[in-house]
């Protein structure tokens, strides 16, 4: 189920017993919850109603007595469980005795019917073969929070945008997704990172104007994936000096050396396999299926790697390894070392 679904269910008063919410997108389960929450709890009768426990020192004792206290003037009781070890897999470290798996997981098969206990985890792992994960599939629902992509992606982003009195075209909408690197395979953004980008903009822009391409561009923070894609764009075009003060960008802002030349080690191999991929016959579909990339970061990967042979790319990753030795054992300042690596990559390739 999807958290669509549930809102669905949940203003047609079909509610279950128990669910449990898992997934990376925390903006939308915490949405989620809060239509959840201001649906059937009171504000004025929310301590009386609503009950969430957190941490470590969650034990079954504490969740029963959650549940098992009537709700005061209001047809549901809401009971939140947050990160409860049980259901992630991670090593307990609880300082109280740990929820019994086996205990819970038959308390959740007789829950009573005024009750809705949701389960939340804010990871995309969850450990499905216990008991508790096991009840909850069977006498409620599981609700996953994917990352938002496609239509959704581009209706939420234009939304906000609308909320906050600016216009923006869906030529720009798109142009900021983009730029956020929200739907890159290794991004760790999240909706609420895109909302702090967008009150930026909308900050900057007076009230019912145009957000333009470059306002987005004056305004947006750059992530490291932007720019290392601008750098290698840059190299690729040989241009070597505003190579040079993109890494110097980075460099100043605290990015270890090392760190971003291992970016572009990475972004490298990535167009490197996918010319051995396309000079062995594969279509582009069948690219994207071998290399597991996100299609959004594989797109990427396609279009820089048409600037390079794969001879040049082979080369290039010999001077990166290169410079790697050289950091790594202090042959050379890590700086001048990058610097000199871009321009190697700049004019001898």
């Amino acid at each position: 189920m999807n958290y669509k679904d549930f809102i669905e269910d949940v203003k047609k008063g079909k509610l279950k017993t128990v669910y449990l919410f898992y997934g990376e997108e925390e903006y939308m389960m915490d949405y989620t919850l809060k239509v959840l929450k201001e649906t059937y709890i009171s504000e004025s009768l929310e301590t009386l109603n609503y009950i969430a426990l957190e941490g470590e020192d969650i034990n079954f004792e504490k969740i029963l007595n959650a549940c098992e206290t009537l709700p005061f003037m209001s047809e549901k009781k809401l009971v939140i469980i947050k990160d409860l070890p049980l259901l992630t897999g991670k090593k307990n470290i609880q300082t109280t005795e740990p929820v019994d798996g086996k205990v819970l997981a038959d308390y959740l098969l007789e829950l009573a019917c005024y009750v809705v206990l949701v389960f939340t985890v804010k990871d995309k792992d969850i450990k499905k073969s216990n008991p508790v994960y096991k009840s909850i599939k069977k006498v409620g629902d599981i609700v996953e929070f994917n990352r938002l992509r496609g239509r959704d992606l581009s209706t939420w982003v234009e939304n906000r945008f609308k909320l906050s009195k600016r216009k923006i075209s869906k030529a720009n909408v798109d142009y900021f997704i983009k730029q956020s690197f929200y739907l890159d395979a290794n991004s760790e953004k999240t909706l609420y990172d895109l909302e702090n980008e967008i009150l930026k903009i909308c900050n900057y822009v007076n009230l019912n104007c145009e957000v333009t391409k470059d306002i987005i561009d004056n305004v947006m923070a750059k992530t490291l994936e932007m720019n290392i894609f601008n750098l290698l764009n840059e190299i690729s075009n040989k241009r070597g000096a505003n190579a040079i003060r993109i890494f110097n960008e980075m460099y100043m802002s605290n990015k270890p050396a090392l760190f971003i030349l291992h970016m572009i080690i990475r972004q490298l191999r990535n167009m490197l396999q996918y010319k051995v991929i396309k000079r062995k016959g594969y279509s582009e579909k069948e690219a994207l299926e071998k290399m597991k990339l996100s299609k959004f970061e594989f797109n990427k990967v396609a279009d820089q790697s048409r600037n390079f042979t794969i001879s040049q790319l082979e080369e290039a990753m010999k001077h990166c390894l290169r410079a790697d030795e050289s950091i790594k054992l202090s042959f050379m300042d890590e700086r001048l070392a990058m610097e000199i690596l871009i321009s190697n990559l700049c004019f001898k390739i």
